[in-house]
């Protein structure tokens, strides 16, 4: 059951890539580069339960906690760069 999950899991995986790189914006571009981090979190996840290995949650953990962080800051990038764009053309 929890291989049939981790294959499910590869497959959003793979749908997302396909999204960041077709993304018509690069809002949505930037959401599923979150949700492929979102999925990698749940495939450590069912692949340290699978293995035995219960110290994979930790490393699920702080992976979660730094896609969040770095999603954050490339949104904030791309903020300050359109309002200096604007800045600009005035």
């Amino acid at each position: 059951m929890f291989l049939a999950a981790a294959i499910a899991i590869l497959v959003a995986m793979a749908l997302a890539l396909v999204r960041a790189f077709m993304g018509p914006t690069l809002y949505d571009r930037i959401l599923s580069v979150n949700v492929f981090g979102t999925k990698t979190v749940l495939f450590i996840a069912v692949l340290g339960f699978l293995m035995g290995r219960p110290e994979f949650l930790d490393i699920a953990l702080v992976y979660a906690l730094i896609n969040f962080i770095a999603i954050i800051a490339v949104l904030r990038f791309f903020e300050y760069k359109h309002a200096d764009a604007s800045e600009a053309k005035e």
